[in-house]
């Protein structure tokens, strides 16, 4: 009787393997679905990115005031009838440059 159930034991031990542990078992199907959720939440952080830059792609494509926005704020262009004022921030003292003396 001893026998038999020790048989019986090694057959559920044997079949419970795969199940848990083998090529396909609950370990690495949970495996799978925490890098699953990973790379659905990386997915989603690329679209998003992908959508914003595809709106500005489309603004600058059809619009002028998109384009005169951007030369506004990277590069600091202003319009040919604009007058630019720079303003210092009070108590910022700069000496003037020097300018050079002709003949020296």
């Amino acid at each position: 009787m001893r026998v038999l159930a020790t048989v019986f034991v090694a057959l559920i031990v044997a079949l419970q393997y795969p199940m848990w542990l083998g090529k396909g078992g609950w370990l690495m199907v949970r495996d799978l679905d925490r890098k699953l959720a990973v790379r659905q939440a990386d997915n989603a952080k690329l679209m998003a990115r992908n959508e914003a830059l595809e709106a500005d792609v489309r603004d600058l494509k059809t619009g002028f005031e998109a384009i005169e926005e951007r030369a506004r704020s990277e590069l600091g262009m202003i319009r040919g009838d604009e007058v630019f004022f720079q303003l210092q921030a009070p108590g910022s003292r700069t000496a003037p440059a020097a300018l050079p003396t002709p003949g020296k």
